[in-house]
């Protein structure tokens, strides 16, 4: 068991390392500049150096972890993760149904109803969330959307909007 969520996140580490490397890569086609004068490659050779050392985190902690650990995260049964043998596909439809409507919501709707849109659904791939705390969440990060991108970064983009 232990040899297996090795594998697992060394590999995953490993993947998401890779990932930024070739962020990185790609940003260097781009004119990044500096930290007072942003060129469009700045963001994401940010993102990839970001990506790079998430996943060597990832990769070294996997050597870290104890046989003791791992017992833990077992249930009764034995089974790791999940009860059955199938994948929980909850999460990865509401994150594709998420993405979705922030285009859709984006396009037709702005910004604010975009951001409570993605939050909103993606809160619920998550089984252990309900429906106030998704709620909750999906108004804070709509405040925090307008803050961010309306009053500091100032960028053209609506937040509320009819139509396309």
């Amino acid at each position: 068991m232990q040899q297996a969520k090795f594998k697992k996140d060394y590999f995953g580490g490993a993947l998401i390392a890779a990932i930024g490397l070739s962020t990185i890569y790609a940003a260097t086609g781009y004119h990044i500049g500096s930290l007072s004068q942003m060129g469009p490659g700045y963001f994401p050779a940010a993102v990839g150096v970001l990506m790079v050392i998430t996943g060597l985190l990832i990769a070294l902690a996997a050597r870290g972890d104890d046989k003791a650990a791992v017992v833990a995260d077992d249930d009764e049964s034995g089974h790791h993760g999940h009860p059955t043998s199938l994948p929980d596909a909850r999460a990865a439809i509401c994150i594709i149904l998420s993405i979705v409507a922030f285009i859709v919501f984006g396009h037709y709707g702005g910004l604010i109803p975009a951001t409570f849109a993605i939050t909103f659904i993606s809160g619920f791939g998550d089984r252990t969330n309900n429906f106030k705390q998704v709620f909750v969440l999906s108004v804070l990060m709509c405040v925090v959307a307008a803050v961010i991108f309306e009053w500091a970064l100032q960028l053209q983009l609506p937040l509320f909007q009819w139509g396309g």
